[in-house]
């Protein structure tokens, strides 16, 4: 059995995919007489793009089209028009919304002509290789152009079987993904790791497989969807992925100067966190929450494996949430280990100083903490188990020991009021030194949230977002089924405090790169340099327990608690004057005030910076 597995744009170029890494590896284990090759369409596409278009489309315009805009569907878009066999397919409802949207389409559109010659391209390069089966993954935009794939090839061959499987084939979006398109003979729902073997099994003896879990087939003309199973692939069944045939044609690409590569892994599946309290609006695991996680040993032993294989030290990690013994049986080992390795890690924004210490010292340069939001009763509404001080506080240690961290500010919660921002951006401008966030953003409403299964939280009209018209020529009622992304009603702050908000951050991007909040100790005193942009130049000398106050307050507390600590022995100021120095610093923009907690905001590093236009 030859067995072909694609993967097509608009995965990101400069890593390759974790999915065919793990499926290659697994049907090799399953069945060790198949022939398995791969088909990197993303490096391929960004190739093709670059020749036909005489260098003027070029790698960043892929990203711009393919990460940029993925929440208003214009990579899916770009295919579309291969996949229904006209190149004017969409365009004008793409224009409408564009106009309504204030999108800039003009990349997409400049792409969209060189789709339909490239699906056949690809279409000769696959069969070339005799395949008896092909395997697509699909998350997020890669369903139009793996679609519009899919059906040249089962025109050219049509006795070739076709699979899908990923995340979006997850739940009623496999079903509807599989009845809608009769060019496709099967869909994997949820994990593949047990389903795919079995699938390929029954195709090798030719019998119907009536019992994959959760797989979607032919019965004769009538699409089958047979139940998921409740159980989760355990950690020892998930194998280390193989990037061979991935290093191989990327080494021979001329998109190759273009791109730094990185290496993907898996440590972990799941949330930990999302087992108890589901964050409000997010659907990021679908139906597969449960958590899991490799042994450390074992996380370590794959990256050594693959970074000395590969000789590449950028490591991202995919997990939705690090696996907090990782603090104990990997980072350590990660960072006794010499490898001079960039890591990339999504986190929870409740960790220690000592923790994010601890990933620094593991060569974690980028994390992603899931911040979504500086104010408390906000944070609340999401479910996120976390204060508003709490993430301060995290970003302030992200400056303390060089880690980058991406974030977004969340709004549009059902029960949110001004008043729960009206504090938070009044103060904004005191953490212009801190990373901010890529924007203010609206949530939407995604497919397997609790905003989505449970409407009496607020979403209870829904219908799939506006850019799936330009998309899919499907009926409604199809696309409820098949996509991850829903428009609503709007909740939550609207009209001039939404502006006060989208402004604020705006300008805290602006300032950030030339700001500075310094601490220096010397002897007794304690020296704050005050460099921060909209600020004018100021350095505050403390001493005494002030000195002590402003260190007592990294950790966050209350006027209270800190009057607690400065009198612990005895003596020390009285309450007033606690309360009196504490209303200073606030006014200074030295704390951060979460209802009644106070964060100190300077920071003891200072790492490279540079201007957002030159990352």
């Amino acid at each position: 059995m030859r067995v072909h597995l694609v993967t097509m744009p608009w995965h990101p170029l400069d890593l390759p995919s974790l999915q065919l890494g793990l499926l290659n590896r697994l049907v090799r284990q399953a069945r060790p007489e198949a022939e398995v090759t791969e088909f990197h369409g993303s490096l391929r596409w960004a190739e093709f793009l670059l020749e036909a278009s005489g260098g003027r489309l070029r790698p960043g315009d892929y990203v711009r089209v393919g990460s940029d805009a993925i929440f208003h569907g214009l990579g899916d878009w770009v295919f579309s028009g291969a996949l229904y066999d006209d190149p004017g397919w969409g365009l004008a409802r793409l224009r409408d919304y564009a106009a309504d949207r204030d999108v800039f389409i003009d990349t997409a559109v400049a792409m969209r002509p060189y789709a339909a010659g490239f699906v056949a391209a690809c279409a000769d390069e696959v069969l070339a290789a005799e395949p008896d089966v092909v395997g697509f993954t699909t998350t997020f935009m890669q369903n139009v152009a793996s679609l519009a794939l899919a059906r040249e090839l089962k025109r050219k061959r049509p006795e070739l079987t076709v699979v899908l499987g990923g995340s979006n084939c997850d739940g009623p979006m496999g079903h509807a993904l599989h009845r809608n398109h009769p060019f496709v003979d099967h869909v994997v729902r949820g994990e593949a790791e047990h389903a795919f073997p079995a699938l390929l099994r029954h195709l090798a003896e030719g019998t119907d497989p009536v019992d994959v879990p959760g797989l979607c087939w032919w019965d004769g003309p009538v699409s089958r969807a047979n139940p998921s199973s409740r159980r989760t692939v355990a950690p020892a069944d998930i194998p280390a992925p193989d990037y061979d045939q991935w290093q191989t044609a990327l080494d021979a690409s001329p998109v190759r100067e273009y791109v730094h590569p990185k290496l993907v892994v898996e440590g972990a599946r799941g949330c930990w966190w999302g087992e108890k309290h589901h964050c409000t609006f997010c659907g990021l695991n679908g139906t597969a929450m449960t958590f899991r996680a490799k042994p450390g040993e074992r996380l370590w032993a794959e990256i050594d494996r693959l970074v000395r294989r590969h000789r590449i030290l950028d490591v991202v990690t995919v997990d939705n949430i690090i696996d907090m013994a990782y603090f104990r049986d990997f980072l350590p080992r990660v960072a006794g280990s010499g490898w001079d390795l960039r890591l990339h890690y999504e986190v929870k924004s409740n960790l220690t100083p000592a923790q994010l210490k601890l990933l620094g010292e593991s060569g974690t340069v980028h994390i992603q903490p899931g911040i979504e939001s500086l104010g408390s009763r906000v944070l609340d509404l999401m479910d996120k188990g976390v204060t508003g001080a709490r993430n301060v506080r995290t970003l302030r240690e992200c400056e303390n020991h060089a880690l980058t961290c991406s974030w977004n500010l969340l709004y549009g919660f059902p029960g949110e009021t001004a008043d729960d921002y009206t504090p938070v951006i009044d103060q904004l401008p005191a953490l212009v030194h801190l990373q901010p966030p890529s924007g203010a953003h609206r949530i939407q409403l995604e497919r397997f949230s609790p905003h989505f299964t449970d409407p009496d939280l607020g979403f209870g009209k829904r219908r799939p977002a506006r850019m799936y018209r330009h998309v899919y020529e499907l009926p409604e009622d199809e696309l409820a089924d098949l996509v991850y992304l829903f428009d609503t009603e709007d909740a939550g702050i609207a009209g001039p405090v939404e502006r006060r908000l989208k402004d604020a951050v705006a300008a805290w991007r602006a300032g950030h790169a030339h700001s500075r909040l310094l601490f220096e100790q010397d002897g007794a005193e304690l020296w704050v340099h005050d460099r921060r942009h909209g600020r004018p130049a100021a350095t505050h000398r403390f001493t005494g327990w002030q000195a002590e106050a402003l260190r007592r307050l990294e950790d966050g507390r209350t006027v209270p608690a800190l009057h607690r600590q400065l009198t612990a022995d005895g003596d020390g100021p009285t309450p007033d004057a606690v309360t009196d120095w504490v209303r200073q610093a606030l006014d200074l923009g030295l704390l951060f005030r979460d209802g009644a907690t106070y964060v100190s905001l300077p920071t003891w590093g200072e790492p490279v910076r540079l201007p957002e236009d030159a990352v």
